[in-house]
């Protein structure tokens, strides 16, 4: 009896672990921030974009932006594309050229009501000097990268 008591403890003690694990590994895949935690909307009604908090927060394909209120979360939900940055938030100049590297989202545009990163100022300052012809080449390699990872561009 002791041994069935010691056997079915062990069977329990096991069974949550692994539950546990579980949890917790969805937990950290659902945990994406995107856009460094700042609010998308306030890439357009601020003159610098804000930090968002835990308590105003939408999910995108995986990943979770964050809003500094209740008001710009209501904003970005109504027309999630117009907010969302280009390229997946990837660098808008390296897109132009074929790559994914990291968008930096303290390093911003807004052209045209949508919201571009550049990896940095130094690669923001050679963006700028053909902003309309570096959107449309990125554009057009954006459809073609999309789904590829960045290792094997």
């Amino acid at each position: 009896m002791k041994l069935l008591k010691n056997s079915v403890l062990t069977f329990l003690g096991a069974l949550f672990i692994a539950l546990t694990m579980n949890v917790f590994a969805d937990s950290v895949s659902d945990s994406v921030v995107g856009a460094g935690g700042y609010d998308l909307v306030s890439y357009q009604t601020s003159k610098k974009p804000l930090p968002g908090n835990g308590n105003f927060v939408a999910t995108v394909d995986g990943v979770n932006y964050l809003f500094s209120s209740k008001e710009n979360l209501t904003t970005f939900n109504s027309d999630q594309e117009k907010y969302l940055p280009q390229y997946g938030g990837f660098c808008a100049y390296g897109t132009a050229v074929g790559k994914k590297f990291i968008g930096d989202p303290t390093v911003w545009e807004v052209v045209d009501g949508k919201l571009y990163f550049n990896l940095d100022n130094s690669i923001k300052s050679v963006w700028v000097k053909d902003i309309p012809g570096n959107i449309k080449k990125a554009d057009k390699n954006w459809k073609k990268i999309k789904n590829v990872p960045a290792s094997k561009l």
